[in-house]
């Protein structure tokens, strides 16, 4: 989340008193990267948390109950529950989905999707897209294929009613936003964060441009170490939560105060430096320039227009700010809806949305070598555009994604969207990438490949 703003307090001082596991299990909500758990030792049947009985009855037996101040409600298995219950852990803002009736999602689902076979990526047996649902331990997964449901699957918390956190898929959704205004002509991709923030102007993002932030090359003295109990992110941390703080807390208590005191270390524009503040820097540029908060942006130029079922929502810091980088919770078909919109190019029932160029410059791509720099072994010629993960496949195929497994995977060639939400134990995507990468292209090949007869 946040932290460090002109209060005096320095990046590497640790707030007081406020538990790691807590600041832990709100970084993992905001869809931060985390360290590597141990192997888990339940399944995803296992640990399903219906099987587990978490927070079941009136009340829930006390050794069923997840909540606040529990510091442990995002630890495997219970953030198998936390990640359809945010919204009764934290504070939240409304992405309404207006009035208006939902737009039906038209179906023709297709049997047999999860006999599909693909090679993990390392080699190894081939396995079905059936195993790879509770390998990852998916919580719902849907596939839109030429605009139609073809696949749809809940399991663990989440049923086609329900909510999910989308973790740091939000960061592509404000992406999407910026790369709107650009292509509209409200905002400007080379100008200086200062010139429409002056409140950074003294901060390191001062003299990066607006593209740098977008695609997280910024030299920033910023590190998302979890193992040392120094690193900026603790501090980011205690900023952010709304929750109340220590008597004698003395730091930041804001998104935008810590923003400003986040100091350079490097030249911007050199390597690719996955950092959630550059998405809290790029959330406040979007807000400034348009007059509108981002959860207020997306539910006007997304949910409502698109015809979403459910309203969405934001966590957010003391003051209300909507977390940019990883606040957003939806609904699975919603998360479809928008990647189907993304894929027709803003386009809607012959009605355009937003202009098309915004997604033009997406699939095009960062800077391939900056990107190198960082040393994404699962991702090879790819790049970062927008706060979206660019693969450069012969697919042209570009994503979305989240930590635990959440994804917006989009694949131009195959007219396919997929969209997951998964709570698998191990927050980085390395943990699951072997399974899902190669599982998404061998679903486009097949859809690619059938008989139009059975569409």
């Amino acid at each position: 989340m946040s932290a460090n703003a002109g209060s005096g307090i320095s990046g590497r001082q640790r707030p007081a008193r406020l538990g790691r596991r807590a600041l832990v299990a709100a970084l993992a909500m905001a869809g931060m990267a985390l360290p590597a758990a141990a192997a888990p030792l339940l399944t995803a049947a296992e640990s399903d948390p219906v099987a587990l009985g978490w927070m079941q009855g009136f009340p829930p037996p006390s050794e069923k109950i997840i909540g606040q101040p529990d510091s442990d409600y995002f630890s495997f298995p219970k953030l198998r529950w936390t990640v359809c219950h945010f919204r009764e852990l934290l504070p939240t803002r409304r992405v309404s989905r207006g009035l208006e009736a939902p737009r039906a999602l038209p179906y023709a689902l297709d049997p047999n999707i999860d006999a599909v076979t693909f090679t993990p990526l390392g080699g190894g047996e081939p396995m079905t897209w059936e195993a790879a649902f509770d390998a990852n331990y998916t919580d719902g997964l849907l596939v839109l294929h030429e605009g139609r449901v073809v696949h749809e699957r809940y399991a663990g918390c989440l049923d086609e009613a329900g909510v999910h956190g989308a973790m740091s898929v939000t960061k592509s959704v404000t992406g999407l936003l910026a790369e709107i205004l650009m292509a509209e002509g409200a905002l400007d991709e080379t100008a200086l964060v200062a010139e429409i923030l002056p409140e950074l102007e003294e901060s390191a993002f001062g003299n990066a441009t607006v593209q740098q932030v977008m695609e997280m090359t910024t030299g920033l003295d910023f590190s998302e170490d979890y193992a040392d109990p120094e690193a900026e992110i603790w501090t980011y941390n205690a900023a952010a939560s709304p929750l109340p703080k220590p008597d004698d807390y003395e730091g930041p208590r804001s998104y935008y105060e810590f923003l400003a005191t986040v100091q350079p270390d490097g030249t911007h524009g050199e390597a690719f430096g996955y950092r959630t503040v550059n998405s809290d820097a790029l959330g406040w540029i979007i807000a400034r320039t348009a007059g509108r908060s981002v959860a207020d942006l997306v539910s006007e130029r997304f949910w409502q227009p698109m015809g979403a079922e459910q309203d969405a929502y934001f966590t957010v810091d003391a003051i209300g700010t909507p977390f940019a980088g990883g606040g957003l919770s939806a609904g699975l078909r919603d998360l479809a809806r928008l990647g189907q919109l993304v894929l027709d190019g803003g386009e809607l029932d012959g009605k355009r949305l937003f202009p098309e160029a915004a997604v033009e410059r997406i699939r095009q791509g960062g800077d391939r070598d900056a990107f190198a720099r960082a040393g994404y072994a699962n991702l090879p010629g790819g790049s970062y555009r927008g706060m979206w993960w660019v693969l450069h496949n012969e697919h042209g195929a570009f994503a979305a994604r989240g930590v635990h497994g959440q994804t917006i995977y989009i694949d131009p060639t195959a007219r396919m969207v997929i969209v997951r939400f998964a709570s698998h134990p191990v927050a980085g995507n390395a943990a699951n990438d072997a399974t899902s990468l190669p599982a998404y292209q061998a679903l486009a090949e097949y859809l690619m490949g059938r008989d139009p007869r059975a569409e």
